[in-house]
């Protein structure tokens, strides 16, 4: 893609959704944390209903850790993997106390030394909780940067990359928010809303999907007189 198409393609995408945020619901940067953490392969949908509740008695580290991983099972139960999760949230929880005093701090390599966090969660949280201008890369994002053309790559390392490179000022800090929200409602994994996506004209993918109801075009037969 072009570089006046990418401005262009941000540009439509934030007149449509201008203020584009997370779908995760936290209260501080550490339940952010915790929240991003289990949403891992579960919906935000998902995470959101098992922690509305959990966030009540369990908004610190110190709080998670008096909590417990048995008690934290409990509460995260319908969220998938959640005993892999409920002991890294735990385990997470005591090294922010041991070695960061309980706080989240606004370096990417000490997150991603925490267990169970990644690169994608580091980025998401120094997003959302610092403003840094970081790309994370989710299925939503990784598709649609090879779908459209904005950012194609081979793996998550190579879209993150290709919009650490290509994404202009004044989007770089809400692009993320942009694209997953985009993927999410519109440019979906199985069936693409064509007919009613903003940047249609300036994305790659072809065939475009019809409006729902209409079928395609069928070829007409000769008549033999």
């Amino acid at each position: 893609m072009k570089k006046a198409d990418i401005a262009e393609f941000y540009r439509l995408l934030a007149e449509r959704t201008p203020e584009p945020k997370t779908e995760l619901e936290s209260v501080n940067d550490y339940t952010l944390l915790v929240a991003v953490v289990l949403s891992a392969q579960a919906t935000d949908a998902g995470v959101n209903i098992a922690t509305r509740e959990l966030f009540k008695i369990a908004d610190t580290p110190e709080r998670m850790v008096a909590l417990g991983e048995t008690e934290l099972k409990r509460h995260i139960k319908t969220i998938g993997l959640f005993n892999t999760k409920a002991k890294n949230v735990i385990a997470l929880s005591e090294t922010l106390v041991r070695e960061h005093g309980g706080q989240i701090l606004n370096d990417r390599d000490a997150l991603q030394a925490l267990p169970g966090v990644g690169r994608k969660t580091a980025n998401v949280v120094m997003n959302v909780a610092f403003g840094a201008e970081t790309f994370p890369v989710d299925t939503h994002v990784f598709r649609i940067g090879n779908r459209t053309g904005l950012a194609p790559g081979k793996d998550v390392k190579q879209v993150e990359a290709r919009l650490e490179k290509e994404t202009p000022a004044p989007w770089r800090n809400i692009a993320h928010h942009l694209l997953i929200l985009h993927g999410r409602y519109v440019c979906k994994a199985r069936k693409p809303e064509c007919w009613r996506c903003v940047v249609a004209h300036l994305c790659r993918y072809k065939p475009k999907t019809p409006p729902p109801g209409d079928s395609p075009p069928v070829a007409k037969r000769k008549v033999l007189v």
